[in-house]
Protein backbone atom coordinates (compact mmCIF):
# COMPACT_ATOMS: atom_id res chain seq x y z
CA UNK A 1 0.00 0.00 0.00
CA UNK A 2 1.48 3.56 -1.07
CA UNK A 3 0.89 5.26 2.50
CA UNK A 4 2.65 2.69 4.22
CA UNK A 5 5.67 4.20 1.92
CA UNK A 6 8.00 5.78 4.34
CA UNK A 7 11.14 6.15 1.97
CA UNK A 8 11.28 6.42 -2.00
CA UNK A 9 14.25 6.53 -3.91
CA UNK A 10 13.24 8.05 -7.33
CA UNK A 11 15.33 8.02 -10.33
CA UNK A 12 18.36 7.83 -8.28
CA UNK A 13 22.11 7.94 -10.26
CA UNK A 14 25.63 9.14 -8.81
CA UNK A 15 29.08 8.66 -10.01
CA UNK A 16 31.86 8.72 -7.52
CA UNK A 17 35.62 8.97 -9.01
CA UNK A 18 34.60 8.98 -12.68
CA UNK A 19 32.63 5.64 -12.11
CA UNK A 20 28.93 5.33 -12.53
CA UNK A 21 27.72 3.86 -8.54
CA UNK A 22 24.00 3.89 -9.16
CA UNK A 23 21.84 3.95 -12.47
CA UNK A 24 18.09 4.95 -12.17
CA UNK A 25 17.80 3.14 -9.12
CA UNK A 26 14.15 3.03 -8.02
CA UNK A 27 12.77 1.45 -4.52
CA UNK A 28 10.42 2.24 -1.72
CA UNK A 29 10.42 1.30 1.82
CA UNK A 30 7.93 0.03 3.85
CA UNK A 31 6.82 1.96 7.72
CA UNK A 32 7.99 -0.70 9.99
CA UNK A 33 9.78 -2.82 7.41
CA UNK A 34 13.10 -4.44 8.32
CA UNK A 35 14.70 -4.44 4.21
CA UNK A 36 18.28 -5.83 3.38
CA UNK A 37 20.29 -4.43 0.86
CA UNK A 38 22.08 -7.23 -0.34
CA UNK A 39 24.75 -7.83 -2.80
CA UNK A 40 28.95 -8.38 -3.26
CA UNK A 41 31.49 -5.61 -2.50
CA UNK A 42 31.00 -2.82 -4.95
CA UNK A 43 27.32 -3.09 -5.73
CA UNK A 44 26.01 0.32 -4.30
CA UNK A 45 24.36 -0.57 -1.21
CA UNK A 46 26.64 1.43 1.28
CA UNK A 47 26.44 4.16 -1.39
CA UNK A 48 22.49 3.69 -1.56
CA UNK A 49 22.73 3.85 2.45
CA UNK A 50 24.43 6.88 2.40
CA UNK A 51 22.11 8.69 -0.33
CA UNK A 52 19.09 7.74 2.56
CA UNK A 53 21.18 9.52 5.17
CA UNK A 54 21.68 12.45 3.66
CA UNK A 55 25.84 12.01 3.33
CA UNK A 56 26.07 12.10 -0.41
CA UNK A 57 23.64 13.73 -2.86
CA UNK A 58 22.89 11.84 -5.75
CA UNK A 59 23.86 13.26 -8.69
CA UNK A 60 19.78 12.55 -10.43
CA UNK A 61 17.14 11.66 -8.70
CA UNK A 62 15.12 12.22 -5.41
CA UNK A 63 14.88 10.67 -2.20
CA UNK A 64 11.49 11.02 -0.58
CA UNK A 65 10.46 10.66 3.36
CA UNK A 66 7.39 10.27 4.19
CA UNK A 67 5.89 11.95 1.06
CA UNK A 68 8.44 14.93 1.68
CA UNK A 69 11.04 15.63 -0.57
CA UNK A 70 14.67 15.40 1.20
CA UNK A 71 17.14 15.08 -1.47
CA UNK A 72 18.84 18.75 -0.24
CA UNK A 73 17.97 17.78 3.62
CA UNK A 74 21.14 17.30 5.59
CA UNK A 75 21.44 14.58 8.13
CA UNK A 76 20.66 16.04 10.99
CA UNK A 77 17.86 17.29 9.93
CA UNK A 78 16.28 13.52 8.81
CA UNK A 79 14.68 11.45 11.02
CA UNK A 80 17.11 8.68 10.25
CA UNK A 81 20.41 7.83 12.37
CA UNK A 82 22.93 5.29 11.22
CA UNK A 83 25.40 2.39 13.00
CA UNK A 84 28.47 1.82 11.08
CA UNK A 85 30.57 -1.53 11.45
CA UNK A 86 33.27 0.71 13.30
CA UNK A 87 30.98 1.69 16.08
CA UNK A 88 32.85 5.39 16.24
CA UNK A 89 32.07 5.60 20.28
CA UNK A 90 33.30 8.21 21.81
CA UNK A 91 36.25 6.33 24.17
CA UNK A 92 36.47 9.66 26.59
CA UNK A 93 32.79 8.99 28.00
CA UNK A 94 31.34 5.84 29.54
CA UNK A 95 28.70 3.82 28.55
CA UNK A 96 25.79 6.03 29.50
CA UNK A 97 27.10 9.38 28.35
CA UNK A 98 27.90 7.32 25.22
CA UNK A 99 24.20 6.58 24.72
CA UNK A 100 23.44 10.11 26.13
CA UNK A 101 25.30 12.07 23.56
CA UNK A 102 22.51 12.91 21.28
CA UNK A 103 19.83 13.64 23.99
CA UNK A 104 22.35 15.91 25.02
CA UNK A 105 22.75 17.91 21.70
CA UNK A 106 19.09 17.81 21.50
CA UNK A 107 19.08 19.95 24.84
CA UNK A 108 16.49 17.46 26.53
CA UNK A 109 15.90 17.80 30.53
CA UNK A 110 18.27 15.78 32.71
CA UNK A 111 15.54 13.38 34.45
CA UNK A 112 14.34 12.57 30.59
CA UNK A 113 17.54 11.66 29.07
CA UNK A 114 18.39 9.28 32.45
CA UNK A 115 14.78 8.06 31.46
CA UNK A 116 15.31 7.32 28.23
CA UNK A 117 18.91 5.91 28.53
CA UNK A 118 17.85 3.74 31.26
CA UNK A 119 15.29 2.37 28.55
CA UNK A 120 17.88 1.86 26.08
CA UNK A 121 20.30 -0.29 28.53
CA UNK A 122 17.19 -2.35 29.00
CA UNK A 123 16.46 -2.52 25.73
CA UNK A 124 20.30 -4.10 24.48
CA UNK A 125 20.55 -5.79 27.79
CA UNK A 126 23.17 -3.80 29.15
CA UNK A 127 21.32 -2.81 32.48
CA UNK A 128 24.35 -1.66 35.24
CA UNK A 129 26.65 -1.10 32.33
CA UNK A 130 26.40 2.78 33.27
CA UNK A 131 29.69 3.66 34.64
CA UNK A 132 31.69 1.31 32.40
CA UNK A 133 34.10 2.82 30.72
CA UNK A 134 34.15 2.10 26.45
CA UNK A 135 37.82 0.46 26.14
CA UNK A 136 36.79 -2.28 28.90
CA UNK A 137 33.47 -4.09 26.33
CA UNK A 138 34.14 -6.72 24.18
CA UNK A 139 33.10 -6.10 21.01
CA UNK A 140 29.15 -7.65 21.12
CA UNK A 141 28.66 -4.71 24.02
CA UNK A 142 30.04 -1.76 21.97
CA UNK A 143 28.01 -2.64 19.68
CA UNK A 144 24.90 -3.30 22.33
CA UNK A 145 25.96 0.64 23.09
CA UNK A 146 26.21 1.67 19.59
CA UNK A 147 22.43 0.53 18.90
CA UNK A 148 21.68 1.68 21.85
CA UNK A 149 22.91 5.26 21.08
CA UNK A 150 21.38 5.52 17.60
CA UNK A 151 18.00 4.51 19.18
CA UNK A 152 17.96 6.63 22.03
CA UNK A 153 17.23 9.77 19.92
CA UNK A 154 14.22 8.15 18.62
CA UNK A 155 14.92 7.93 14.97
CA UNK A 156 11.95 7.06 12.35
CA UNK A 157 14.28 4.80 10.03
CA UNK A 158 17.51 2.93 11.46
CA UNK A 159 20.62 2.06 9.01
CA UNK A 160 22.92 -0.13 9.82
CA UNK A 161 25.96 -1.04 7.83
CA UNK A 162 27.72 -4.08 7.98
CA UNK A 163 27.07 -3.55 11.73
CA UNK A 164 28.09 -7.39 12.92
CA UNK A 165 30.90 -7.80 10.32
CA UNK A 166 33.61 -7.05 13.07
CA UNK A 167 31.74 -9.88 15.27
CA UNK A 168 32.62 -13.67 15.51
CA UNK A 169 30.34 -16.24 14.55
CA UNK A 170 28.77 -17.40 17.39
CA UNK A 171 27.82 -13.79 18.82
CA UNK A 172 26.87 -12.52 14.77
CA UNK A 173 24.23 -15.25 14.92
CA UNK A 174 23.20 -14.04 18.66
CA UNK A 175 23.08 -10.47 17.56
CA UNK A 176 21.13 -10.98 14.66
CA UNK A 177 18.51 -12.34 16.55
CA UNK A 178 18.37 -9.51 19.19
CA UNK A 179 18.60 -7.30 16.34
CA UNK A 180 15.29 -8.51 14.69
CA UNK A 181 13.50 -8.93 18.35
CA UNK A 182 14.64 -5.31 18.79
CA UNK A 183 13.46 -3.87 15.52
CA UNK A 184 9.74 -5.56 16.20
CA UNK A 185 9.40 -4.76 19.87
CA UNK A 186 10.26 -0.58 18.26
CA UNK A 187 8.27 -1.37 15.26
CA UNK A 188 10.12 1.33 13.73
CA UNK A 189 11.94 0.77 9.89
CA UNK A 190 15.63 -1.02 9.96
CA UNK A 191 17.68 -0.88 6.31
CA UNK A 192 20.21 -3.39 6.43
CA UNK A 193 23.16 -3.73 4.25
CA UNK A 194 25.16 -6.76 4.32
CA UNK A 195 26.90 -9.00 1.94
CA UNK A 196 25.89 -12.40 4.06
CA UNK A 197 23.33 -13.92 2.42
CA UNK A 198 22.26 -16.26 5.55
CA UNK A 199 22.01 -12.62 7.52
CA UNK A 200 19.89 -11.42 4.99
CA UNK A 201 17.62 -14.89 4.76
CA UNK A 202 17.48 -14.65 8.60
CA UNK A 203 16.80 -11.22 9.51
CA UNK A 204 14.88 -9.53 6.30
CA UNK A 205 10.91 -8.89 6.07
CA UNK A 206 12.63 -7.94 2.57
CA UNK A 207 15.81 -8.29 0.17
CA UNK A 208 17.09 -6.28 -2.40
CA UNK A 209 19.53 -7.93 -3.90
CA UNK A 210 21.92 -5.34 -5.91
CA UNK A 211 25.13 -5.61 -7.92
CA UNK A 212 26.53 -3.10 -10.56
CA UNK A 213 24.54 -0.22 -9.37
CA UNK A 214 21.36 -2.45 -10.23
CA UNK A 215 18.77 -3.58 -8.06
CA UNK A 216 18.18 -7.44 -9.94
CA UNK A 217 15.15 -8.67 -7.25
CA UNK A 218 13.41 -7.24 -4.45
CA UNK A 219 10.74 -9.81 -2.64
CA UNK A 220 10.68 -12.24 0.78
CA UNK A 221 13.43 -14.01 1.33
CA UNK A 222 11.43 -17.05 0.59
CA UNK A 223 10.51 -15.84 -2.94
CA UNK A 224 14.54 -14.90 -3.30
CA UNK A 225 15.63 -18.11 -2.22
CA UNK A 226 12.85 -19.75 -4.47
CA UNK A 227 11.80 -18.05 -7.12
CA UNK A 228 15.44 -16.26 -8.50
CA UNK A 229 15.11 -13.73 -10.98
CA UNK A 230 18.32 -14.28 -13.15
CA UNK A 231 21.16 -16.37 -12.62
CA UNK A 232 23.09 -13.91 -10.32
CA UNK A 233 20.44 -14.14 -8.28
CA UNK A 234 20.42 -17.80 -7.75
CA UNK A 235 24.20 -18.42 -7.12
CA UNK A 236 24.41 -15.68 -5.03
CA UNK A 237 21.30 -16.76 -2.72
CA UNK A 238 22.66 -20.04 -1.72
CA UNK A 239 24.11 -22.28 -3.79
CA UNK A 240 22.82 -23.18 -6.90
CA UNK A 241 23.46 -25.58 -10.03
CA UNK A 242 22.51 -23.41 -13.21
CA UNK A 243 22.38 -24.87 -16.49
CA UNK A 244 21.39 -24.00 -19.43
CA UNK A 245 18.38 -25.21 -20.93
CA UNK A 246 15.12 -25.38 -23.62
CA UNK A 247 11.47 -24.80 -22.64
CA UNK A 248 9.86 -27.05 -24.99
CA UNK A 249 6.45 -26.67 -23.79
CA UNK A 250 4.65 -25.06 -20.92
CA UNK A 251 5.48 -27.54 -18.29
CA UNK A 252 8.59 -29.45 -20.32
CA UNK A 253 11.63 -28.35 -19.98
CA UNK A 254 14.89 -30.10 -21.65
CA UNK A 255 18.58 -29.82 -20.22
CA UNK A 256 21.25 -32.29 -19.42
CA UNK A 257 20.54 -34.50 -22.18
CA UNK A 258 16.92 -35.25 -20.69
CA UNK A 259 13.49 -33.93 -21.21
CA UNK A 260 11.85 -32.75 -17.33
CA UNK A 261 8.59 -32.03 -15.98
CA UNK A 262 8.48 -28.93 -14.07
CA UNK A 263 5.75 -26.12 -12.97
CA UNK A 264 6.97 -23.35 -14.93
CA UNK A 265 5.08 -21.84 -18.02
CA UNK A 266 4.54 -18.95 -19.98
CA UNK A 267 8.08 -19.37 -22.51
CA UNK A 268 8.10 -19.63 -25.79
CA UNK A 269 8.45 -23.11 -27.57
CA UNK A 270 11.49 -24.30 -27.48
CA UNK A 271 13.06 -20.77 -25.87
CA UNK A 272 16.70 -20.84 -24.53
CA UNK A 273 16.48 -20.52 -20.80
CA UNK A 274 18.40 -20.90 -17.64
CA UNK A 275 17.83 -23.36 -15.19
CA UNK A 276 17.57 -23.90 -11.62
CA UNK A 277 17.82 -26.27 -9.27
CA UNK A 278 19.19 -26.44 -5.35
CA UNK A 279 21.61 -28.81 -4.10
CA UNK A 280 18.89 -30.22 -1.30
CA UNK A 281 16.71 -30.88 -3.73
CA UNK A 282 18.35 -33.30 -6.29
CA UNK A 283 17.65 -36.82 -4.71
CA UNK A 284 20.42 -40.01 -5.20
CA UNK A 285 18.88 -42.69 -6.25
CA UNK A 286 20.36 -46.01 -7.96
CA UNK A 287 21.64 -45.44 -11.08
CA UNK A 288 18.51 -47.65 -12.55
CA UNK A 289 16.28 -45.33 -11.07
CA UNK A 290 18.11 -41.91 -12.38
CA UNK A 291 16.74 -39.62 -14.88
CA UNK A 292 20.45 -38.83 -15.77
CA UNK A 293 23.53 -40.38 -14.02
CA UNK A 294 27.36 -39.06 -12.85
CA UNK A 295 30.76 -40.05 -10.69
CA UNK A 296 30.95 -38.62 -7.26
CA UNK A 297 34.56 -36.28 -7.96
CA UNK A 298 34.66 -35.39 -4.35
CA UNK A 299 32.73 -35.49 -0.86
CA UNK A 300 32.58 -33.50 1.81
CA UNK A 301 31.17 -33.42 5.38
CA UNK A 302 29.34 -30.52 6.42
CA UNK A 303 27.91 -31.55 9.90
CA UNK A 304 23.88 -31.34 9.18
CA UNK A 305 24.71 -32.73 4.98
CA UNK A 306 27.12 -34.33 2.70
CA UNK A 307 27.52 -31.56 0.37
CA UNK A 308 28.97 -33.61 -2.89
CA UNK A 309 29.96 -32.51 -6.87
CA UNK A 310 28.98 -35.32 -9.26
CA UNK A 311 30.50 -34.88 -12.80
CA UNK A 312 26.94 -35.14 -15.29
CA UNK A 313 28.82 -34.92 -18.74
CA UNK A 314 31.46 -32.61 -17.75
CA UNK A 315 28.83 -30.53 -15.54
CA UNK A 316 29.92 -30.41 -11.83
CA UNK A 317 26.33 -30.52 -9.93
CA UNK A 318 26.43 -29.86 -6.30
CA UNK A 319 24.48 -32.04 -4.48
CA UNK A 320 23.02 -32.17 -0.32
CA UNK A 321 22.28 -35.37 0.96
CA UNK A 322 22.23 -36.77 4.40
CA UNK A 323 23.57 -40.01 3.11
CA UNK A 324 26.90 -40.79 2.47
CA UNK A 325 28.13 -41.23 -1.14
CA UNK A 326 31.69 -42.74 -1.95
CA UNK A 327 33.95 -40.58 -4.00
CA UNK A 328 34.25 -42.31 -7.58
CA UNK A 329 30.52 -44.14 -7.40
CA UNK A 330 28.69 -43.98 -10.56
CA UNK A 331 25.17 -42.50 -9.02
CA UNK A 332 21.64 -41.55 -10.23
CA UNK A 333 20.02 -38.09 -10.13
CA UNK A 334 16.29 -37.66 -9.54
CA UNK A 335 14.78 -34.33 -9.55
CA UNK A 336 11.24 -33.52 -9.34
CA UNK A 337 9.03 -31.35 -11.17
CA UNK A 338 8.84 -28.60 -8.00
CA UNK A 339 12.46 -28.22 -7.41
CA UNK A 340 12.73 -26.84 -10.63
CA UNK A 341 13.07 -23.75 -11.60
CA UNK A 342 13.29 -22.10 -15.31
CA UNK A 343 14.91 -18.04 -15.90
CA UNK A 344 15.19 -16.07 -18.61
CA UNK A 345 18.31 -15.68 -20.22
CA UNK A 346 20.81 -12.93 -18.83
CA UNK A 347 23.63 -11.08 -19.29
CA UNK A 348 24.97 -13.53 -16.46
CA UNK A 349 23.82 -16.36 -18.02
CA UNK A 350 27.00 -19.08 -18.03
CA UNK A 351 28.73 -16.92 -14.91
CA UNK A 352 27.57 -19.30 -12.80
CA UNK A 353 26.23 -23.03 -11.37
CA UNK A 354 29.44 -25.46 -12.45
CA UNK A 355 30.91 -26.38 -9.69
CA UNK A 356 33.91 -27.16 -11.54
CA UNK A 357 36.20 -24.79 -9.53
CA UNK A 358 34.25 -24.61 -6.55
CA UNK A 359 36.33 -24.69 -3.10
CA UNK A 360 35.65 -23.79 0.59
CA UNK A 361 39.00 -22.22 0.34
CA UNK A 362 37.70 -19.45 -2.61
CA UNK A 363 34.40 -18.54 -0.58
CA UNK A 364 37.01 -18.09 2.55
CA UNK A 365 39.03 -15.64 0.81
CA UNK A 366 36.42 -13.62 -0.34
CA UNK A 367 34.69 -13.39 2.68
CA UNK A 368 38.12 -12.19 4.01
CA UNK A 369 38.29 -9.44 1.50
CA UNK A 370 34.82 -8.76 2.01
CA UNK A 371 35.23 -8.01 6.04
CA UNK A 372 38.72 -5.79 4.87
CA UNK A 373 36.99 -3.54 2.35
CA UNK A 374 33.94 -2.41 4.87
CA UNK A 375 32.34 0.30 3.25
CA UNK A 376 33.41 -0.72 -0.14
CA UNK A 377 31.50 1.99 -2.47
CA UNK A 378 32.17 4.96 -0.40
CA UNK A 379 34.23 7.99 -2.86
Amino acid sequence: MENNRIIELQNISIALGGEQILKDLNLYINDKEFITLLGPSGCGKTTTLRIIAGFLAPDAGKVIFSGRDVTNVPPHKRQVNTIFQRYALFPHLNVFENIAFGLRVQKQKEAEIRETVTQMLALVNLKGFEKRNIQSLSGGQQQRVAIARALAVKPRVLLLDEPLGALDLKLRKDMQVELKNIQQRLGITFIYVTHDQEEALSMSDTIVVMDGGVIQQVGAPIDIYNEPKNAFVADFIGESNILDGVMREDLAAEFAGHRFECLDKGFAQNEPVDVVIRPEDVDVVPVEKGMICGDVTSVTFKGVHFEIIVDVDGFKWMIQTTDYVAPGAHIGIYIEPDAIHIMKKSKYSGLYGDYSTFSDEIEMLSDVNYEKEGDEDEP
